[in-house]
């Protein structure tokens, strides 16, 4: 269960946070005993620096968080998260020092610093609590808490207990909770409805119920602008036939991010309500090795009718992602969003922190690439460079799904899913969805990448 912010104002202690520039001034209204108690602790007010007052009666007067400068805050987020992670147990209130603009951010950093992945190993999170400051919304706030918390505990969870079926399961969850309602293609009934690129990615473990590959199709709403979310569910990426090394498989776990984060996205909105009518696509499957996997060089048919030479097998992803978006489609909503980790070559280009995203049209760019700096979700707008086309068309067959060369590989895997999407507005994200060590609220593991920014941006996508 994600963190919730406190109501117990009579217990709060006050939390003053304290930029350099400000400290000087700050001090000289103090006590004598407080300016001594902080001297002795020699704070300045530097960025991260907390320190706990006391009070006369055992209790703590104060507590104090250094905000820094704002060029060192340009380079980190989540400086809030700091104080909570460092203050003892207890209930805090901000007085002043964070400007309105980062107020959220650093509230929402709060929240999620006492996350901890407990599914296996108990972990003890300390009891710290803070109130909401006035100008933020509080259920809010803790409804995206909860959505992250859902998405960094899917990913988390080992392939041994988040194959196919139980994210399925998980799916389930969120639409019962909701009033969703839920359709889910399984196993041979992929090549009965069309959707044969699913059904070859996850073929190999298909004599297998849980493991067999699916289409899991949920929505709500019945009135508004229509959104599509499609995430890759990879549930494990062993590369297939085209083996990765050990260090390349380690995380592979992670490789149903795209589908974590759609599914945390599609938990705000319907907590929300919000005024849209929401699909959920998410193909999941496992690329596996057997007798009966796909090969290189095979020729694969797509549901769009598209013929694939498949030239390398660990380039899955883009698969089973080109027959959910064709299905997406074929109803033309008002916005169709794909999130999936689906290329090194995006961690290469703008490295673990950015999400890049592709888009045709330049308003969604902009509103995506404001709310992503609005809400300290950072976004880079990557290019469909047209002339890229060509390193996607083969000789023997429509499109080839990994190009050789090694260049521009994000681009030319997201060129190959833009041929699934006819006159829809469409947004695809590459995203990391995987945070490689610990930093304020954000520990090692699975992490959100894009949501918060697609949900500040949505108001401007579908003029809602």
């Amino acid at each position: 269960m994600a963190p919730t912010f406190s109501t117990d104002s009579k217990s709060a202690i006050p939390l003053h946070v304290i930029d350099q520039p400000s400290f000087d001034t700050w001090l000289a209204h103090q006590t004598d005993q407080v300016k001594s108690w902080v001297v002795a602790n020699d704070f300045k007010g530097a960025r991260c620096e907390v320190l706990l007052v006391p009070g006369g009666n055992g209790r703590p007067l104060m507590a104090l968080l250094g905000y820094g400068t704002a060029g060192q805050r340009a380079k980190r987020r989540f400086h809030l998260a700091v104080a909570a992670e460092k203050l003892p147990k207890g209930v805090y209130q901000i007085t002043s020092g964070i400007a309105d603009e980062h107020l959220e951010t650093e509230c929402f950093g709060w929240l999620m610093s006492s996350y901890r992945f407990d599914r296996y190993r108990p972990h003890t999170v300390k009891d710290t609590q803070l109130i909401a400051p006035k100008g933020v919304d509080a259920a809010r706030l803790e409804t995206i808490a909860a959505a992250e918390w859902l998405i960094r505990d899917l990913i988390n969870t080992p392939a041994s207990d988040m194959g196919p079926s139980d994210l399925e399961a998980a799916v389930a969850d969120v639409a019962k909770t909701h009033g969703a309602d839920m359709s889910v293609i399984r196993g041979d009934d992929l090549l009965g409805q069309n959707f044969p690129l699913i059904h070859t990615v996850g073929r190999a473990v298909g004599h297998c119920e849980p493991r067999a590959p699916r289409l899991i199709d949920m929505r709500w709403g019945k009135t508004g602008p229509t959104l599509t979310l499609v995430g890759k569910g990879v549930c494990f990426d062993t590369g297939g036939l085209n083996l990765k090394p050990r260090a390349s498989m380690g995380q592979m776990k992670k490789d149903m991010g795209g589908a974590a984060n759609v599914l945390g996205l599609a938990q705000i909105i319907m907590r929300l309500k919000l005024p849209v009518q929401l699909r959920v696509l998410i193909p999941a499957v496992e690329n596996s090795v057997a007798g009966n996997a796909f090969r290189p060089g095979d020729v694969l048919m797509s549901r769009k009718g598209l013929t694939i030479e498949n030239n390398n097998t660990d380039a899955e992803g883009r698969l089973v992602l080109a027959d959910a978006l064709a299905l997406a489609d074929e109803e033309t909503p008002d916005l169709i969003i794909s999130m999936a980790t689906l290329t090194g070559a995006a961690r290469v280009a703008v490295g673990s922190d950015l999400a890049p995203f592709y888009t045709d049209d330049t308003a969604s760019a902009l509103a995506l690439g404001a709310a992503g700096d609005r809400v300290e979700d950072p976004l880079w707008r990557m290019p469909f460079h047209e002339p890229y086309e060509l390193k996607i068309e083969p000789a023997i067959a429509d499109l080839d799904n990994a190009p050789s060369g090694g260049f521009a590989g994000s681009i030319t895997a997201a060129l190959f899913l833009r041929r699934f999407v006819g006159q829809s507005r469409y947004v695809h994200f590459d995203i990391f969805a995987w945070q490689s060590a610990n930093a304020p609220a954000r520990p090692k593991g699975g992490l959100g990448q894009g949501p918060r920014a697609i949900l500040d941006a949505l108001p401007d996508l579908l003029d809602l």
